[in-house]
């Protein structure tokens, strides 16, 4: 408990981490609400959506459905950033030998770092599901619509948002304990979440093992549970497994990345 305090408490007063969820909440807000707004009040709707599907998109009732649409991608980017910057530079910095020759073992220290980051990622989808609702409520009331508030089932698309955003956060440590340091992490995360997946997507378009392998990779099996639970309608929401079987991928990574993570962090020197 003691370095999930100490681990809290550092990442609470690092400005990255304030910048980073204000970056996810602007986007969330941006592409959720913002422009389906103007395409309402006589923008132009290039995803070719109808009119009821933008004010379904934002009703406070399928404010969950808002939330976890957004995590596959951008979102899972955006924490995958996180985890590696606060992993990667205890490396860069020598923050980690210093703390691991004053202070607790390896273990314990990777534990604080990983609970500090669990608790941050609780908080974070609360926040955007805080911030979606009251934007859609405003929405709502702006336009008279009847509207109502999300019903007992919203606990779907909010388990499965921590689910996503779990997985990316041990992605993210996994990429920089791999690396020991926070910029190579950061570029590879980014480069993996936003391209490498979507080529592999255009190239299984031709070839048929590997448009069967996308579906099951990071980005694909997040992008899956998202559709399974109503988040279609954003870049890397996808149809093609059922919410179980994409959860159980899910589950399965988070322990092979936060495994992986810790027993390497055990066992490697730290320079």
């Amino acid at each position: 408990m003691g370095s999930v305090k100490a681990e809290l408490l550092r990442l609470w007063k690092w400005p990255a981490t304030w910048v980073l969820i204000g970056v996810w909440l602007v986007m969330t807000l941006t592409f959720g609400y913002v422009f389906n707004y103007l395409a309402l009040n006589g923008g132009t709707n290039t995803r070719g959506q109808s009119q009821q599907q933008l004010i379904s998109a934002m009703q406070p009732e399928n404010v969950g459905a808002a939330v976890v649409r957004g995590l596959p991608m951008f979102g899972g980017a955006i924490i995958l950033v996180l985890a590696a910057l606060a992993i990667g530079s205890g490396y860069g910095w020598g923050t980690w030998k210093t703390t691991l020759t004053a202070g607790p073992r390896r273990v314990s220290a990777m534990a604080g770092t990983l609970g500090a980051l669990g608790i941050i990622v609780v908080l974070l989808v609360a926040l955007t599901f805080v911030v979606n609702l009251g934007a859609s409520i405003t929405v709502a009331s702006l336009e008279g619509w009847d509207w109502s508030l999300p019903g007992v089932d919203v606990w779907k698309p909010i388990v499965a948002s921590l689910l996503i955003a779990a997985m990316w956060t041990g992605f993210g440590v996994f990429l920089g304990v791999i690396t020991k340091g926070p910029a190579l992490a950061v570029g590879l995360g980014l480069m993996w979440a936003i391209v490498t997946e979507n080529l592999l997507r255009g190239v299984g378009s031709l070839l048929g093992p590997v448009e069967s392998l996308t579906k099951v990779l990071p980005g694909g099996s997040a992008g899956n549970l998202a559709g399974a639970v109503g988040g279609s309608g954003a870049p890397g929401v996808l149809n093609d497994l059922s919410g179980t079987t994409a959860a159980l991928f899910l589950v399965g990574y988070i322990v092979v990345f936060v495994g992986t993570a810790t027993l390497l962090k055990v066992r490697r020197d730290l320079v």
